[in-house]
């Protein structure tokens, strides 16, 4: 009894600390939510379900056998970027900045562009990572809504990034969760009229195939972000974000000592070595994708929108998103439950393509929640 009674008295110590010390804006935030895959198909992350051949795979152990542990990583990545930059095909003048995950790149140029006014912007709905950090990092965060076919409302964002002034505008092309491309005169014109940066995020290129990455040197406001975690690495969490060295120079500055570790840049290293096989399974999982998508659109009471990306997402028109999932769930199936009470996404789920053999396994188990 005693022992209860002190730790009541503890937790509610603790909780005033809490609110006397921590900013109400992160009391306010949700922790990041990642459910318990285990034991089910994961189709919820949009990961490359494919893992590489086992000869592959003992090369790149060999490959890893001489990486010197008891030393710190090459802060610079230097190595890395040049290997990056062949890949990318990234202009010659202009420079690469490394990040532990788009995740940490999107929070340094956050942080480095936070005042006590100033504001970042993005169509909404969108990869929910861009509100959550401007949010944690005190920035912020004005959502413009896309029109109802997903696509940019430009004169919306014109207006709202006069009234709002940002100081970096994301745009994932193509757009998470929706997984339609913008059209490339759309987000020219979000180029020409920003006041302050913008930074396409081209995580889901492998699958589309479009990108700005040539024309990072026609505008002076332009940083283009890409990742491989899509491509079947996300283990690794990389991502890579190009543009003018001026701007990259002062985002360095608030990147934190060897945020890249020497397993991850070896390993990047190796795959970058393998590039065929990812653009190949990057070509199975696109065609997986109009399969599926064509399966979707023919079940009763699913509507499906076309995808340039390695997932779906698709609205459950006659049973509540929430029940489906769960029902979902139950069959073994995990996907991404965007179900909200209204909006664009009302009754919403996203679903990633996964092997042939998933994708039937996901199908079934959908025709039978429903």
């Amino acid at each position: 009894m005693l022992v209860c009674l002190l730790r009541v008295v503890q937790i509610m110590s603790i909780t005033e600390k809490i609110t006397r010390l921590i900013r109400p804006e992160i009391r306010a935030l949700e922790p990041y939510a990642v459910p318990d895959a285990q034991g089910l198909i994961k189709l919820d992350a949009m990961e490359n379900p494919y893992s590489w051949p086992d000869e592959i795979r003992q090369a790149w152990l060999e490959a890893l056998r001489d990486v010197a542990l008891n030393r710190y990583p090459d802060p610079g990545a230097r190595a890395l970027k040049q290997d990056l930059r062949a890949a990318m095909q990234v202009p010659k003048n202009m420079g690469l900045l490394l990040g532990n995950g788009s995740d940490e790149l999107i929070q340094m140029i956050l942080m480095a562009v936070a005042r006590p006014d100033s504001a970042v912007l993005a169509p909404a709905p969108t990869f929910v990572m861009y509100e959550m950090i401007a949010r944690a990092v005190g920035v912020r965060f004005i959502g413009v809504p896309l029109k109802d076919d997903f696509s940019l409302d430009v004169s919306a964002m014109r207006e709202a990034m006069a009234q709002h002034a940002p100081a970096a505008v994301f745009l994932s092309y193509p757009n998470n969760p929706t997984g339609n491309l913008f059209a490339a005169a759309d987000v020219e014109a979000v180029l020409r009229d920003a006041p302050g940066l913008v930074i396409l995020d081209e995580a889901y290129y492998p699958f589309s195939g479009e990108s700005f990455m040539d024309r990072i040197q026609r505008y002076d406001n332009l940083l283009v972000l890409r990742t491989l975690s899509k491509q079947g690495l996300a283990g690794l969490r990389l991502g890579v974000l190009a543009g003018d060295p001026l701007w990259l120079d002062e985002l360095d500055k608030v990147r934190l000592p060897y945020n890249l570790g020497s397993l991850t840049q070896a390993s990047a290293r190796f795959a970058l070595t393998h590039r065929e096989i990812l653009r190949a399974q990057a070509q199975q999982i696109c065609a997986d994708r109009e399969k599926l998508y064509r399966e979707l659109v023919a079940m009763p009471g699913i509507r499906a929108w076309p995808s340039r990306t390695n997932f779906l997402l698709f609205r459950t028109e006659n049973r509540d998103a929430g029940d489906v999932y769960d029902a979902l769930r139950r069959s073994g199936v995990l996907v991404k439950n965007l179900n909200s009470s209204e909006g664009p996404l009302k009754n919403c789920l996203r679903v990633t393509v996964g092997t042939p053999a998933e994708n039937v396994a996901f199908v079934d188990a959908l025709g039978k929640a429903l």
